[in-house]
């Protein structure tokens, strides 16, 4: 894992916003979901688009399940993901084998080889910031934002089979 800083610009490919870079973005997130528990619902896929749009920040070991996970929530919505993480974690509580249970992603592609396919669609330096806010304008329009920089990812990913 490696964090990129330095190399002049963002790894997905975007251009910066007014925060800066997709990782002021996501630091940004992170802080603010922390203290706002609806807004913390859609943590997993925060954290599974960034790391897909940014895998030199990642471990490449867990880009396989995350790829997966997106593609669940894409299919099935956010009850359906937060069910399944919610599993991972108390399966990891409980003392069980360390990792994920990887059957409730099974049905998913694997994550294709060859790369980031960047440029995406739709990133984190789109998103808005208003009032010191990530969500300046409800829930449910954060949500439709968070899907579609889901929706891109996964779609790049996709293009690396095609």
């Amino acid at each position: 894992m490696t964090d990129g800083s330095g190399t002049g610009g963002c790894e997905c490919g975007a251009t910066p916003g007014p925060l800066g870079e997709c990782v002021d973005y996501y630091h940004a997130i992170l802080a603010e979901e922390q203290a706002d528990p609806e807004m913390y619902r859609w943590h997993t896929v925060v954290v599974c688009a960034y790391l897909l749009q940014h895998p030199a920040r990642a471990y490449d070991k867990y880009l396989d399940g995350q790829f997966r996970l997106l593609q669940l929530y894409l299919d099935k919505g956010l009850d359906a993901l937060l069910r399944v993480a919610a599993h991972q974690v108390a399966r990891n509580r409980h003392g069980s084998r360390p990792g994920y249970d990887m059957a409730p992603l099974a049905e998913y592609a694997p994550l294709p080889r060859g790369g980031s396919p960047g440029p995406f669609r739709a990133g984190f330096c789109g998103l808005p910031f208003r009032d010191g806010s990530i969500v300046p304008d409800g829930y449910p329009a954060y949500g439709r934002r968070m899907e579609s920089i889901a929706e891109a990812t996964v779609e790049s990913w996709r293009t690396l089979t095609a």
